[in-house]
């Protein structure tokens, strides 16, 4: 038989074997088959539990977080998590529940809930495993995509380290947004409080003081103070996260056709002679009278020459002098021509009556009785006009071509019609008052020694002198009242302490230079479109005010300040800077005028020159501030709040030192913040 043929055959013999021997090994391995399948059916029951626990987990989580989102207290998320496990039929088990900081990813918040139960070992006892073994889930509810910060009333767009910085006893309060620095922030000054408090992409610096947050402090990079100041929001209010901010206004369409009109003006049309002829001289005088062309009568009582009516109605004067105390009446409805130009001196007077009048040549009223135009044109050319005494003048149109000066503490009063002159110049303590119609002042208006100019409703055309490029000069306690209609003036705008100065309202008014305001100034509503930088270096002289001369009260709304305007919003090339004892009350509108000023909108710059409010200036402004490109510091006694209106500024730094104060109520500025999540609450484990 073959080797292989035999191994065959003993192998069957042993599988045939059944002796005691392979029973006994049978029976040995027994309890270790039925412990392992007892293991088997612990651990299919602590599968069980832990689907179970899991999904009491889940539902726990949401609901903390849900709990938290609405009252952002810790304080509730046990309870609140242990009766969701409890509800969802699980007893016996131990329930936590913690806030999570920058889970699952930097920035964000979460709530972990962990729920542990034990689950006691059955058919595994037969092999000694006594007790029970711990089922353990774990779940987050991350409470919205990121924390959500408020919109930002104080924003600087600079990335430096200092985009904000504080320091001295210098306080910034927004309780119902934010303030934010796409760079960092610095806090060293008494307080900064505000609804959030949003480093972009830099630090949050506090050195020195408080800063209090209602909701929660943002910063991308670290969040570092002194361990001795407690006066910091709590570790949950913390938020290590980026946040994108950006210029609201950037894009604005309005603004942007707003900025494209700086510069422009209306050029003042060139101001002509009247055409005249002269057939002889008159003289009068208080014993003899020369009156070539024309018939007088004489009353001695009232030593009055009288002239007679012709026809046609014309007078061809080469000149007029009038001297002593004699008076000279024109008829009306003539035309009055004098070539070479009229003296008046003494107490003498001259009435043209309702005629019109054209001269050419000088005119110097001396007299102290001065001179009466009725109604009528009065054109008078080029030359050095100057007058004193009461002058009056009815409705008509009225051209000076030349250089008028009005002084002595006379008047000129005129009535309904175009006024237009060379350039008007007014002094100790002048009045002149004009009613309704156009206003032209070629070489520009310069007002001083407690003079006034107050003009009725009409068009403003200014040019400029040259020798100051000023288009209007105040000087003392000079006034210069406007009425409502357009508005340019080529040159600058310069007014000294104790004057003041009233716009009327008109859709845009352009100024091709520089406002330099330190006496009072009233803004009506419109646009202000000023090439050049806007200073209010006032103190002193504030409103309302009620001119003796027109009895006309100005400025009843903004009692206490000197500079106001409400509807308004200026666009510039320049800062604004306050100085001094600067009290300035100034409000957008909440609307949009065509061509007009912008909603919300109260300055706009494009300049990148710095910007001061200091020394004791106090503002209260309602809308934005856009300084984007300028570095803008509140320091020394400055105070700067809102109306009670919004007001929110936005510059390239924002620096409050010393004593600064400023503040406001906002509660948003649209489009500057693009950050934040939907404040949903969601599982992210």
């Amino acid at each position: 038989m073959s080797t292989l043929a035999k191994i065959s055959t003993c192998w069957r013999a042993m599988l045939r074997d059944l002796t005691a021997g392979v029973t006994t090994l049978g029976v040995l391995a027994l309890p270790a088959v039925i412990g392992a399948t007892g293991l088997t059916v612990d651990i299919s029951r602590g599968y069980q539990q832990k689907v179970s626990n899991q999904r009491a987990a889940d539902m726990a989580a949401l609901a903390a977080a849900t709990a938290y989102k609405a009252n952002a207290s810790t304080a509730l998320l046990q309870p609140t998590a242990a009766d969701l496990v409890r509800v969802n039929g699980i007893g016996g088990a131990t329930v936590t529940a913690d806030l999570v900081n920058n889970y699952p990813t930097t920035g964000q918040t979460s709530i972990k809930v962990t729920v542990v139960r034990p689950v006691p070992f059955y058919l595994a006892s037969v092999v000694g495993l006594t007790g029970a073994f711990d089922v353990k889930a774990v779940s987050y509810a991350q409470i919205g995509g990121s924390a959500t910060a408020s919109a930002p009333c104080y924003l600087a767009l600079s990335t430096s380290s200092t985009a904000i910085n504080m320091s001295g006893g210098a306080t910034i309060s927004a309780p119902n947004c934010a303030i934010a620095a796409v760079g960092g922030i610095n806090q060293g000054a008494t307080s900064m409080s505000a609804k959030d408090v949003i480093s972009g992409g830099g630090d949050v610096v506090l050195n020195y003081g408080s800063l209090t947050v209602s909701s929660n402090l943002f910063y991308s990079n670290n969040f570092t103070f002194p361990n001795w100041n407690t006066a910091v929001p709590a570790a949950d209010k913390r938020k290590k996260q980026a946040t994108t901010l950006a210029d609201p206004w950037a894009g604005n369409a309005d603004r942007t056709a707003a900025v494209a009109l700086i510069g422009t003006y209306t050029a003042v049309p060139a101001l002509t002679s009247p055409t005249t002829a002269g057939s002889g001289a008159w003289t009068i005088g208080s014993t003899s009278v020369s009156t070539p062309g024309g018939t007088t009568t004489y009353n001695s009582s009232t030593k009055t020459y009288t002239v007679a009516v012709k026809t046609p109605c014309e007078f061809n004067i080469t000149s007029i002098t009038i001297s002593g105390d004699s008076k000279l009446v024109f008829p009306s409805g003539c035309n009055i021509n004098v070539h070479n130009g009229i003296t008046t001196s003494g107490s003498t007077h001259i009435n043209f009556g309702n005629s019109n009048v054209y001269i050419n040549g000088n005119v110097t009223s001396g007299a102290s009785a001065g001179m009466t135009f009725g109604n009528g044109i009065l054109w008078i050319g080029s030359g050095t006009h100057s007058f004193s005494g009461p002058q009056t003048k009815g409705d008509g149109d009225v051209t000076m071509a030349g250089n008028v000066t009005v002084t002595g503490g006379s008047s000129f009063s005129f009535g309904d019609g175009n006024h237009f002159f060379g350039s008007l110049s007014l002094g100790g303590g002048t009045n002149v008052k004009m009613g309704a119609g156009n206003f032209q002042a070629s070489t520009g208006v310069a007002i001083s020694g407690d003079s006034i100019v107050a003009l009725g409703n009409g068009n403003v055309l200014l040019g400029k002198n040259t020798s100051t490029n000023n288009a209007i000069d105040l000087d003392g306690s000079a006034r210069f009242m406007m009425g409502n209609g357009t508005f340019s003036a080529n040159g600058n705008i310069d007014t000294e302490g104790g004057s003041r100065l009233v716009f009327g309202a008109t859709t845009n008014h352009y100024i091709n230079g520089n406002m330099n305001i330190r006496g009072s100034a009233l803004f009506g509503a419109g646009r202000y479109t000023i090439n050049g930088n806007f200073i209010n270096g006032t103190g002193g002289t504030t409103w309302p005010y009620t001119s003796p001369y027109t009895g006309v009260t100005y400025g009843s709304a903004f009692s206490g300040y000197d500079m106001g305007g409400t509807d308004v919003t200026f666009v510039m090339s320049g800062t604004l800077n306050l100085a001094g004892g600067a009290k300035s009350y100034l409000v957008a509108p909440a609307s949009t005028a065509t061509g007009g000023a912008i909603a919300e909108l109260l300055l706009t710059s494009t300049s990148t020159a710095a910007t001061s409010w200091n020394a004791g200036s106090s503002n209260a402004f309602g809308g934005a501030l856009h300084l984007p490109l300028s570095a803008v510091t509140m320091s020394g006694g400055n105070t700067t709040v809102a109306t009670g209106n919004c007001f929110s500024l936005i510059a390239n730094t924002i620096t409050i030192s010393g004593g600064a104060q400023t503040g406001t109520s906002c509660t948003a500025m649209s489009g500057a913040y693009s950050g934040g999540g939907s404040g949903s609450v969601r599982l992210v484990n």
